[in-house]
């Protein structure tokens, strides 16, 4: 680079991809304007002469920056109290943020959001980096501080927590996620005659405590029209729900934003769901396998 001029007019050329980047491996945008100012902080005291390709010197630089910043979050969680710990992992239901997180968040996939939140900080930049931006292992082992052999096995191992094996042969997998697809469309529209499609006649739905709103919401709830009545009084939950594999079977995750407040696990019997357990409890959560069901589709 020839001056800061320069390489500031490469920063703002590149500053959207650099972002994407950012939001992928951190979840928030307002995380991701911090490891955008940090990147730039960086770069504009390093020496960037003879560099050929600055996009990727640049790129290269917010994935460290980012690392740094999953590692010192990571490093904050594991200090949290057991109450802390229960806002963290399960917290409340956030207002809406800015229309461009909403919109950045359902672009990337809710579900692949939630899923990337439980990668250790060196797997999901390894990921990122390389299954979703094409980024070198190369260049990946320079900012993990590992060996491109050691960092081609991060992102395999991410990958496979990612996608996961599926409980079910593929056909079934399809089916299930198409009756899930429709249950969420319909709890979305608060459409009755839709949700009493898809429910079994004796559909049971479970909750935890913490995940009920208010006393209205009895633990168990009973029968089609009961459950598909209630349903239709959490259409604004509904809009945050995305397909996922919960321990290998297609269920839902309820995640404004990204981040993680329900799993519904269902039970599906033939072409009807037959059992919803809402999950909101941290100790329930941390025991689950949560898989996107195909990367297209999270």
């Amino acid at each position: 680079m020839e001056n800061q001029a320069a390489l500031a007019a490469h920063f703002e050329g590149s500053r959207s991809h650099l972002r994407a980047v950012a939001f992928r491996m951190l979840g928030t945008t307002h995380e991701a304007d911090d490891a955008l100012q940090e990147a730039w902080l960086r770069a504009s005291h390093a020496d960037s002469t003879g560099i050929a390709n600055v996009a990727g010197w640049l790129t290269t630089i917010v994935g460290r920056v980012c690392l740094d910043m999953l590692r010192s979050r990571k490093r904050a969680r594991e200090e949290l109290t057991e109450a802390t710990e229960l806002e963290r992992v399960a917290p409340q239901e956030p207002a809406l943020g800015p229309e461009d997180e909403a919109a950045l968040a359902n672009s990337v996939g809710l579900a692949l959001l939630v899923v990337l939140d439980t990668l250790g900080p060196a797997e999901r930049v390894a990921f990122v980096l390389h299954d979703l931006f094409a980024v070198p292992f190369d260049d990946i082992a320079a900012i993990v501080q590992r060996s491109a052999v050691a960092a081609k096995k991060l992102a395999s191992r991410a990958r496979h927590r990612v996608h996961g094996i599926p409980a079910a042969p593929a056909a079934d997998i399809a089916r299930h996620r198409a009756i899930v697809h429709a249950f969420l469309t319909a709890s979305r529209s608060g459409d009755l005659d839709g949700l009493l499609a898809v429910l079994a006649p004796d559909v049971v739905r479970r909750a935890d405590a913490s995940a009920l709103r208010g006393d209205a919401h009895a633990l168990e709830v009973r029968g089609a029209r009961e459950v598909a009545e209630e349903t239709r009084t959490n259409a604004d939950r509904a809009r945050f729900a995305r397909p996922i594999l919960v321990n290998g079977q297609v269920g839902a995750v309820i995640a404004p934003h990204g981040r993680l407040l329900l799993v519904l696990a269902l039970t599906i019997e033939g072409d009807r769901i037959a059992v919803i357990d809402v999950i909101h409890d941290p100790a329930r959560l941390r025991q689950l396998r949560l898989n996107v069901v195909d990367a297209k589709a999270a």
